[in-house]
């Protein structure tokens, strides 16, 4: 294990150290924006594998995933509880999908920052299917509320985890030391009710939010993410997501995640829950066109 200066640095030194220019790395789209570009920073090329918003079953998302790898495909990469989808991939899912990486000899980058806000079903951690191949990313942040303080840790296997720590080492050298301690005392206990209470309220937001936008309540994560297409006209997404602005409500384009020119994602912990349920029903009325 290895304690980062936040989730995201996290990811960009396992691409860093175990991602070579020209490899590629396969991505469970829709996907958290910032990998695309930890790739590409590298020069790895991210390949986009359309999955979370159009796949049901655990033979389906090995296909896909398979329908995509080349011989270039050094890792693949996919995050659950999800952003943006609020979708829970199920261990059927991990089970197969572990397999098919360990057939190929693929590295596996799991992101597990939601891991603590899921609201129906359990989390299944990738590591526990495939130890040897999986690094596991974390982040206080999201766990705690901490967005800011820049900790989080990765788990890994030691050979993985001793060359992401050479990366890590001359990128920021270590977390800071508060965010440190701040995250220590979380861990040992005084984050947990923060974390129990924050858990209740997301959900029944999350509920109230897909329940206003005619969506599948979440399973988990803090997101949603429908498409607008019946409501756009000329100006297309752009047009529309200005619409939003002046309304007062402000959303992120669904192409940030992958190819999804008619969607948006809508967070529904971004404000406190009155100003939450504002901004939902505004956004109601607009997909009612």
């Amino acid at each position: 294990m290895i304690v980062t200066g936040g989730a995201t640095a996290g990811l960009a030194a396992t691409v860093a150290a175990l991602v070579a220019p020209g490899e590629e790395v396969l991505l469970a789209a829709p996907y958290w924006p910032l990998i695309a570009g930890s790739i590409r920073a590298v020069s790895a090329n991210p390949v986009d594998v359309p999955l979370m918003t159009e796949v049901e079953t655990a033979e389906e998302a090995v296909a896909r995933f398979e329908q995509y790898r080349t011989d270039k495909t050094v890792a693949v990469y996919w995050n659950t509880p999800h952003n943006p989808t609020g979708r829970l991939l199920p261990e059927d899912w991990l089970k197969a999908l572990t397999e098919w990486a360990r057939a190929h000899d693929l590295w596996i980058f799991s992101d597990d920052v939601y891991e603590d806000y899921v609201y129906e079903g359990e989390h299944v951690y990738t590591r526990t299917l495939e130890p040897e191949r999986t690094i596991s990313v974390h982040s206080f942040s999201k766990a705690y509320g901490m967005a800011g303080n820049r900790c989080g840790y990765l788990a890994g296997p030691e050979k993985a985890i001793s060359a992401i720590k050479r990366i890590v080492t001359n990128i920021n050298y270590s977390a800071c030391s508060a965010s440190q301690l701040a995250a220590l005392n979380a861990l040992n206990g005084a984050g947990q009710p923060w974390v129990d209470a924050a858990r209740e309220k997301y959900a029944e937001l999350g509920r109230q939010a897909a329940e206003a936008l005619d969506l599948p309540a979440p399973k988990g994560s803090t997101f949603l993410f429908p498409d607008v297409a019946h409501c756009l006209d000329e100006p297309g997404l752009d047009g529309f997501l200005g619409d939003l602005a002046e309304a007062g409500v402000l959303v992120a384009p669904g192409p940030s995640f992958g190819p999804y020119p008619t969607r948006i994602r809508a967070c529904f912990t971004a404000a406190e829950p009155s100003e939450v349920k504002r901004g939902i029903d505004i956004l109601a009325e607009k997909l009612k066109g």
